[in-house]
């Protein structure tokens, strides 16, 4: 569909960043009907030049103004900007989908997985006058619950155990660009640049980068757990994760341990994943195929394979699968770009 006189003003913040650009691509991707289109960056990157859909469009500086007569406004510019501008924006009747954390525990606003909890938002209109936020999820806890969230509603998980294995993208465009760096200095027998991390990332793998919290768990981890239980509207699941940060280039990978409170056997959790939306299942065990972070680059479903019972639990009461997604893309913009279509 793309420009039409009779779809929404959309406004991107953060157009610039890794997340900004795929935004671009998804709403090109998914013919996003738009009526106009404001590209908004730093003042840093202001009168800069943005190509979209045959056309240029100049980069203008964040301000709380932008978002006179903006409908819909994409996030992705850090969680003190969104703290800033995003109740600014929803002063003036837009609707803001954020893309960091800053909102994602604020009780008044939904965090919503368009497959998963869309209902979450139903009380949201576009063009009521009436502005709202509604926040993007992690994406460690997209990707996950993409895949355990039809499980759940079969046999409802009691426990979660995650490990996650995540690549650069998660950390942005500059680290997705120190990862290549370092692998050519490794390569060719030199000292790695280390800017974005504290420590060599090519060829090596470490705790995830952020902040560690007095529990013992960072930040990431705490989020993949406070997160699930607001999404799941259950208080009680247990959840535990462990984030690895690994030296790929795109798209997370995660290790899922699942308790259940009803018999779930791996055959019929198979059948169930096969028809989720959102999700393809890659389970060759004859060929020894299952999901890789390169096989769901760039892609909007998530893979999940693996799919086997955990043989330390009685009566079919618990699964392992493993889980790939594009942390950029359904972990990200496509997610964000989702909950806009749910809107229209």
């Amino acid at each position: 569909m793309g420009a039409t006189e009779s779809g929404p003003s959309v406004a991107v913040v953060g157009v610039t960043g890794a997340v900004g650009q795929e935004f671009l691509q998804v709403l090109s991707d998914r013919d996003f009907p738009y009526r106009s289109i404001k590209m908004l960056a730093s003042k840093r990157s202001a009168g800069s030049r943005m190509p979209f859909q045959g056309k240029d469009y100049v980069v203008e500086e964040l301000t709380a103004e932008s978002f006179d007569g903006v409908d819909v406004a994409l996030f992705s510019a850090g969680g003190s900007v969104s703290k800033q501008f995003a109740p600014l924006a929803m002063e003036r009747g837009s609707i803001v989908v954020d893309n960091s954390s800053a909102f994602r525990m604020d009780e008044s606003v939904p965090l919503v997985i368009p497959e998963v909890n869309p209902e979450a938002m139903s009380h949201i209109r576009l063009r009521s006058g009436k502005g709202a936020i509604v926040a993007n999820p992690n994406c460690s806890t997209i990707i996950c619950l993409m895949a355990t969230t039809p499980l759940h509603r079969l046999a409802k998980v009691l426990r979660m155990v995650v490990s996650t294995y995540q690549a650069a993208s998660g950390a942005g465009a500059a680290a997705m660009q120190e990862l290549e760096l370092q692998t050519r200095e490794v390569l060719d027998g030199k000292q790695p640049t280390c800017n974005i991390f504290k420590q060599q990332y090519a060829f090596n793998l470490f705790s995830h980068n952020a902040p560690v919290l007095s529990n013992g768990y960072n930040e990431e981890e705490m989020k993949l757990v406070k997160e699930t239980r607001k999404i799941w509207n259950d208080k009680d699941v247990k959840v535990t994760a462990t984030c690895i940060r690994v030296p790929v280039m795109r798209a997370h990978a995660e290790s899922i341990n699942l308790q259940f409170e009803k018999p779930l056997d791996e055959d019929t959790a198979r059948e169930v994943l096969k028809k989720a939306a959102g999700v393809i299942v890659i389970d060759d065990r004859t060929s020894n195929i299952f999901p890789t972070p390169l096989e769901v680059s760039n892609k909007d479903d998530v893979a999940v394979g693996r799919i086997r019972q955990d043989v330390s639990q009685d009566g079919n009461h618990g699964l392992d699968v493993f889980v790939c997604g594009d942390q950029i893309r359904k972990g990200a913009a496509l997610n964000a770009v989702q909950i806009a279509e749910k809107l229209l």
